[in-house]
């Protein structure tokens, strides 16, 4: 298994991409990092992915040019979230299993309108990952 990206590979890896939501994207990085002090980062999927203590737990998925996904997952072995474990009053999260979700933005703007509850999501979401 190859060992995951330092932080300079991210800031290098996005120094060099070309994305139509290339503000959003950094924005998005920002937000994530401030969440929690623990947060590493890297390279996976293509995209920048982030972890704690070595386990990943949300990667981006930079498909689209009219939007920007985060993906919230449970890492590499098959988990489910506990039912109740994730409190979303906003409802930002779309389920796409027991053990993964999305949230999507379409600029900067919507990733600094939701980057509280955002943070909220992913604390809570790291307890689980």
């Amino acid at each position: 298994m190859a060992s995951p990206s330092q932080p300079n590979d991210v800031a290098a890896f996005l120094a060099d991409l070309a994305h139509p939501q290339d503000a959003a994207i950094r924005r998005l990085r920002e937000v994530i990092l401030a969440a929690d002090a623990r947060i590493g980062e890297g390279i996976k999927w293509n995209a920048p992915s982030f972890h704690l203590e070595g386990r990943h737990f949300a990667t981006m998925q930079l498909r689209r040019a009219d939007r920007l996904l985060l993906v919230l997952h449970l890492g590499a072995g098959k988990k489910a979230m506990p039912d109740g474990a994730i409190t979303d009053p906003e409802g930002l999260l779309t389920w796409l299993g027991a053990d993964r979700a999305t949230l999507t933005f379409t600029g900067p703007q919507e990733v600094d309108a939701k980057a509280a509850a955002l943070q909220s999501l992913l604390r809570q979401w790291m307890a689980h990952a």
